[in-house]
């Protein structure tokens, strides 16, 4: 019973994903051909800053839901904040919804256990994780989590339910995501915006 509910998790889970890359795609070309929007002074920016308060716990939210159930990706919502928001607001705001939403990935893997984080991945990527749980009494995950922080190509939102899973306490899991994960969120997020005005450039 516990493995269909994990397979039926699992396809809607796929699916919104898959929703969330085809909203992303169209979100792209829209920017492309109405590259105003996002522009300092533009719609977007005027929406949100009318909204006052409400706009940036509404963003910080969406953070925070990135994390634990990525309907978008994440490095999307991340640029859309340094833009709206500017490079220091937007960074602010991008850590304190990522770093909330780690924790509570942290705390439902740990509360639910591998029902849970299964339901996020493939059994293939769930093994090839877990097992570095096995190393050297988690001694070694915990230097293999903040590589994956600080470096580009980890499922960062899916080790932190790992991490919630091993016997790593919630003061080291803390002090592991301060330490590397900021910098490095910052970094990828001004390339990324970099990257992204270059691709709208070059396809107007």
């Amino acid at each position: 019973m516990m493995t269909r509910q994990v397979t039926d998790q699992k396809h809607v889970i796929r699916s919104l994903t898959f929703l969330g890359l085809l909203l992303s795609l169209f979100a792209f070309f829209y920017l492309r051909a109405h590259p105003q929007i996002l522009a300092v002074g533009g719609q977007m920016q005027g929406l949100i800053q009318g909204l006052g308060v409400l706009g940036p716990l509404l963003f910080i939210a969406l953070q925070v839901v990135q994390v634990i159930y990525p309907i978008i990706p994440g490095g999307m919502t991340s640029v859309i904040g340094h833009i709206i928001f500017g490079p220091l607001l937007g960074f602010s705001y991008n850590v304190i919804g990522i770093f909330i939403g780690s924790l509570l990935a942290f705390g439902l893997a740990r509360r639910y256990g591998s029902s849970f984080a299964k339901a996020f991945v493939s059994d293939a990527t769930y093994d090839k994780y877990i097992a570095y749980l096995d190393r050297k009494d988690g001694r070694f995950f915990a230097w293999f989590l903040a590589a994956a922080f600080a470096l580009p190509g980890f499922p960062d939102d899916f080790l932190c339910m790992v991490a919630g899973l091993s016997k790593m306490s919630l003061k080291r899991f803390v002090w592991i995501f301060i330490l590397t994960k900021p910098a490095t969120l910052y970094l990828y997020t001004l390339l990324s915006c970099q990257g992204l005005t270059y691709l709208l450039r070059l396809f107007s």
